[in-house]
């Protein structure tokens, strides 16, 4: 099955980053390459018509009858559209052609109208973020998309499409579950040491593996599997690109195509956490009003079939956002709700990627609530309550221990916050995450001017701190 010319260049740039096709460019195998391409659906005809190559000669060098030789061959067959990093494993110039200069590609935070659609913007995503380094930081997110996606997921159903094209590889259930468990490497490393640590090697491993199953051909359960599968590994790339760049752009398109897969794999569940992990989001940036709404729209799409722990988070997702508009009364309806679900909850009822939320999550949850809605003293109660219930994952942790200091600040007991910004500051020490830096900058900003000793003894030992250094720097504008 042929695409159409407007996506040859999409495809070709994906599928020349794949290491086995970077490989055979490096031996001169343009053969396999032929091959790779037709694969993703490049016609030989097409690739003549752009190459200037006859078709008759890409047969003899796919089937071995013949071998390319001459840069001219090889320059020629560049002109396909190779990017710079397949070019020099050519053996070539890594500069392209010359071109008209076009603008940086924009991120399509639109909802997709079908799972090819998402699987074919979730591509193109990878491409742009691998390519341009610049990607992560561009644009701001379009608090349109907040609206969009929550009720183009309430009303629509996905469904993967039942007949695939007959190409690519065979897809089956263990492929999915291997793809699975490496993904949960990831996550592991996430949880440990901020998405700035493994981002960009996570997105590579998609480019690769997850673009090659999902351009595969597999029945519909497969199918489904795999939608699910790649929707939730897309919804890490989005909380490791919101944890490296809060106000990005990128991150929002990661989290709406990571919604329009899980629900072509009909993936309620999934679907929902995702709409939570956008509230997040949509709350860091400012924008609580569509953080609350994108909340209780998870809560309405899953009555019925989503454990007590799930509907506990999105109330809690919920109660975040009303305590930053302090709005006393809902914020305080939303808390009380969610931890009656919560207590109805049992662990071995929930999905996996929820279960991280335990007693010590929830503690923590109320203590940002409290904090925002001027209350110190419920604050540093519940903090300290999640803190000492041995929280698994340093940078939730982190946080936590940021919202205590910033507690005591609040409740005029300087000393106490400055010891346990110094406690979180070498507990730190190994994270990436700029929400990590942003929750320093704002207990930076409570912090007064001057004052006694102990203050400045404080900034000077504050100071030994990677993490503080960079929160004292002058923070970029958002999106620039």
């Amino acid at each position: 099955m042929a695409v159409s010319p407007a996506d040859v260049r999409a495809i070709v740039e994906r599928v020349c980053a794949r290491p086995e096709v970077l490989g055979a460019l490096a031996r001169r195998d343009l053969g396999m390459v032929v091959e790779a391409l037709g694969g993703s659906g490049i016609t030989q005809g097409q690739i003549s018509e752009l190459t200037g190559i006859p078709q008759g000669r890409l047969s003899n060098w796919k089937t071995g009858a013949r071998e390319p030789r001459g840069l001219s061959t090889f320059e020629k067959f560049a002109s396909v559209g190779l990017p710079p990093a397949a070019r020099r494993a050519l053996g070539l110039d890594s500069d392209a052609p010359p071109q008209a200069s076009a603008p940086a590609p924009r991120i399509d935070v639109s909802y997709p109208d079908t799972p090819a659609d998402a699987a074919r913007n979730v591509s193109q995503i990878w491409i742009t973020d691998l390519g341009d380094p610049a990607a992560l930081q561009r644009g701001r997110p379009d608090p349109r998309a907040w609206n969009d996606a929550p009720l183009r997921w309430l009303v629509e159903s996905g469904n993967v499409p039942r007949e695939q094209p007959a190409r690519g590889v065979r897809v089956g259930m263990s492929d999915v579950e291997r793809f699975r468990t490496t993904v949960g490497m990831f996550d592991q490393l996430d949880d440990r040491f901020g998405g700035g640590h493994a981002r960009q090697a996570l997105i590579q491993y998609l480019s690769t593996d997850a673009d090659r199953m999902l351009n595969g051909r597999f029945d519909d359960a497969v199918g489904r599997a795999l939608f699910s599968a790649v929707g939730e590994a897309t919804l890490l790339a989005a909380w490791m690109s919101y944890d490296s760049a809060p106000a990005s752009a990128l991150a929002q398109g990661y989290f709406v195509n990571a919604l329009a897969l899980a629900q072509a794999g009909s993936d309620r569940l999934l679907g929902a956490s995702i709409l939570d992990a956008m509230s997040h989001q949509a709350t860091y940036t400012g924008r609580f009003t569509e953080a609350a709404n994108l909340a209780r729209a998870a809560r309405t799409g899953t009555r019925g079939i989503a454990t007590p722990t799930l509907t506990a988070h999105f109330h809690m997702m919920e109660a975040r956002a009303l305590a930053r508009l302090r709005d006393t009364k809902a914020c305080g309806h939303a808390l009380s709700e969610g931890m009656n679900e919560f207590e109805r909850g049992n662990p071995d009822n929930d999905p996996p990627w929820i279960r991280y939320f335990n007693a010590s999550e929830l503690s923590a949850e109320f203590g940002h609530c409290m904090r925002d809605m001027s209350r110190s003293g419920d604050a540093v109660q519940h903090t300290t309550a999640s803190l000492e219930a041995n929280a698994e994952f340093a940078r939730s942790d982190f946080f936590v221990t940021l919202v205590l200091a910033d507690a005591h600040l609040a409740a005029g007991d300087l000393e106490q916050a400055c010891n346990v910004t110094l406690r979180a500051l070498t507990a730190g020490e190994q994270i990436r995450s700029a929400r990590c830096v942003g929750y320093l900058r704002e207990f930076m900003s409570h912090l007064p001017a001057s004052g006694s000793n102990s203050l400045a003894d404080f900034r000077e030992q504050a100071r030994e701190s990677r993490l503080w250094r960079i929160a004292a720097q002058p923070e970029k504008p958002a999106g620039s």
